[in-house]
């Protein structure tokens, strides 16, 4: 018989640690915490230490309605003696931050204890306060920073510890509790966030009148708290446990006996409870009785918190005698990631057979017996209620409150754009301070350069600066050859390229001079003849290099002349040509085309447009004048 392996550590000891849990082990709507002492204690000193947090907090939590389980701590020794819990608040984030409240009583009331919480988001206190965090907090680094301790919010700094571990981080807390002392700013978000509680604890109960049936009413009567495990069986029924209330045979004995009696009670709940029986549609059973009235709202509540009473009895019920909770779904998860099945198809005979020896061993474990006890809880509580005597008759003469108004399950939208704004303007406060520091730091790093008016910069620095840049000579190294390029793939025969290049801009140049010239004659002018043009050819070895560049710019000359190209250059003669008005107009037309660019002040007059249209931001002039250690001043006259 192929033995299981055993239970993971953390399943098996009696109250795990679940900071060391996987992540992904962990429920989306669940809160962690654990209490540190300062001092090593022993077993007895924490469990008197454990009761006296129960009774500090009791005041506050003694009439609270919490939506799945309530606030508990137990006692663990991993990795050393501490107390935590675990709270699972589902769709009601008051019940996450009502915890966090008690957790920072607790730390007035106690203060040589240090307290972690964070839920399936990670430190979430540290996401709450993220917009007045320092720069250096992120998720990646946060693990064992964030703790409660003496009603205030604490963060380890970076630089004392840079990886701290649990141990590490509590004895630092400890010995410099000033140094890892949170901003103000992020204090005040934090009180912020539990300020009202717990007055708005009270504030987030709805008290509503429902007609259930007497078993239902005495249920609720004499253990109010169950309406959270109603409410829950009828929010998260399934096909399975709609059976169950198809034939409610534990509060309707089926339905068998005649009809049954109603009565009327008060049921203190969540708004986030009464949110989820009123906003979903359900048949109620063929054997529950109905009043023939369609429209009652209080028969209709209470036909769904019977039913979802009646379903969460009969399955708690079947999970505690089979054993079957959470802890063996992550007990056969753990078998078949270490696998136990071999890979085998489920539902096959192999399969089966490991599928009973895992139950069995999982029978005989402590797990097991534990599980049961927890899931029968409920069960048992409701089985002694209903096992003394009881009947319509100890509801009558009651006095039985009205419903409170229910408005804002309709109306919320107000509120909702309320903190919609407050977070809004919290981004535009941090933005704005962003930008505050980035603008200063920016002033810090341009120095003297970047006064406001520019007075001390001097344009020919951009000059000098970029003639430099230019006339710079690379080293041989500057310019490489592709690899894997063949360097004989191209082939130049220079003195053939001058030949031709000679006769284009002979030909050129006797275009100009003789336009008669034919299409035939000039074509002929193409085909370079050496023993007709010797003279020629002789010349032009001696003045050759003169003569091509003098022939090229005057051809592109004449074909820009009659563009708007000239235009976009600032010329080296317009800055006299206003005080030499009196010129001749023919002169002015006889140099016009000779007169030369003034290239400093272009580069200048263009770089600083470049710049201009940057607006601010970074651009290609910034970046390049930066390279070369020139830092333009800030301008101011945009627009003007």
């Amino acid at each position: 018989m192929a033995t299981p392996p055993p239970a993971p550590p953390h399943l098996v000891s009696n109250h795990s640690n679940p900071f060391s849990e996987v992540s992904s082990r962990l429920p989306e709507d669940t809160v962690f915490y654990s209490i540190f002492p300062d001092n090593h204690l022993s077993p007895d000193s924490l469990q008197s230490l454990h009761l006296q947090i129960l009774n500090s907090i009791s005041p506050f939590t003694s009439s609270y309605i919490w939506q799945h389980q309530p606030f508990t701590l137990s006692i663990s020794f991993n990795p050393f003696p501490h107390i935590d819990g675990h709270l699972r608040f589902g769709d009601n984030l008051n019940d996450e931050w009502f915890t966090v409240f008690l957790l920072f009583q607790i730390s007035i009331s106690f203060p040589s204890l240090s307290i972690q919480v964070h839920d399936s988001d990670g430190e979430f206190l540290l996401i709450e306060s993220a917009y007045h965090l320092p720069s250096w907090v992120n998720p990646e680094n946060s693990k064992n920073r964030a703790f409660i301790r003496k009603g205030k919010f604490y963060i380890i700094p970076k630089r004392s510890l840079p990886n701290p571990t649990l141990t590490e981080a509590l004895n630092f807390l400890i010995e410099n509790e000033q140094a890892a002392l949170a901003p103000d700013s992020v204090q005040s978000v934090i009180q912020s966030r539990i300020s009202g509680y717990p007055e708005k604890a009270k504030q987030n109960t709805h008290t509503v009148r429902v007609r259930v049936p007497v078993s239902v009413g005495r249920v609720l009567k004499h253990a109010p708290s169950l309406i959270s495990l109603a409410v829950e069986g009828f929010y998260d029924r399934d096909i399975d446990s709609m059976k169950h209330a198809a034939k409610m045979e534990r509060f309707l004995k089926g339905g068998n006996e005649g009809e049954q009696e109603m009565v009327t009670v008060a049921v203190k709940m969540s708004r986030a409870m009464y949110a989820q029986l009123m906003q979903q549609k359900f048949q109620a059973p063929k054997c529950y009785p109905m009043p023939r009235n369609k429209g009652d709202v209080e028969a209709e509540l209470g036909m769904k918190i019977a039913c979802g009473l009646e379903m969460m009895y009969q399955e708690k019920k079947k999970e505690g005698d089979e054993g079957k909770g959470s802890g063996w779904k992550k007990y056969k998860e753990s078998l078949e990631k270490n696998g136990y099945f071999k890979g085998l198809i489920p539902g096959s005979k192999e399969y089966k057979r490991l599928l009973e020896n895992a139950e069995e061993y999982y029978r005989n474990s402590s797990l097991f017996s534990k599980t049961s006890e927890m899931l029968n809880a409920p069960v048992r509580q409701i089985d002694e209620i209903l096992s003394l005597p009881y009947s319509a008759d100890d509801f009558k003469n009651q006095d039985v409150p009205p419903s409170d108004d229910d408005s804002w399950l309709y109306n919320g939208e107000d509120e909702l754009n309320s903190v919609l704004e407050d977070r809004q303007k919290e981004m535009e406060l941090y933005e704005l301070k962003r930008k505050k520091k980035k603008d200063s730091k920016e002033q810090q790093d341009t120095g003297p350069s970047s006064s406001s008016k520019g007075e001390d910069f001097d344009l020919s620095d951009i000059v000098n600066t970029m003639q430099g840049f230019i006339h710079k000579m690379s080293s041989y190294e500057g310019a490489e050859v592709p690899q894997g390029r063949d360097p004989k793939e191209v082939e130049l025969d220079v003195e053939r390229f001058i030949k031709d290049m000679e006769s284009v801009i002979k030909y050129r140049g006797g275009e100009d001079v003789d336009v008669d010239v034919d299409d035939e004659e000039g074509s002929s002018d193409m085909d370079f003849d050496e023993s007709e043009e010797g003279s020629d050819m002789s010349d032009h070895n001696e003045y050759g290099e003169d003569s091509f560049m003098d022939s090229y710019s005057n051809a592109m000359n004449a074909e820009l002349k009659n563009t708007t190209l000239k235009k976009s250059f600032i010329h080296a003669n317009e800055q006299s040509s206003v005080k030499n008005e009196e010129t001749s107009k023919a002169t002015e037309d006889m140099d016009e085309g000779f007169t030369p660019v003034d290239v400093d002040v272009n580069l200048v007059k263009n770089l600083l447009d470049s710049f201009s249209s940057q607006q601010g931001l970074p651009g290609p002039t910034s970046n390049l004048l930066g390279l070369m250690g020139v830092q333009l001043p800030k301008d101011d006259n945009k627009g003007k």
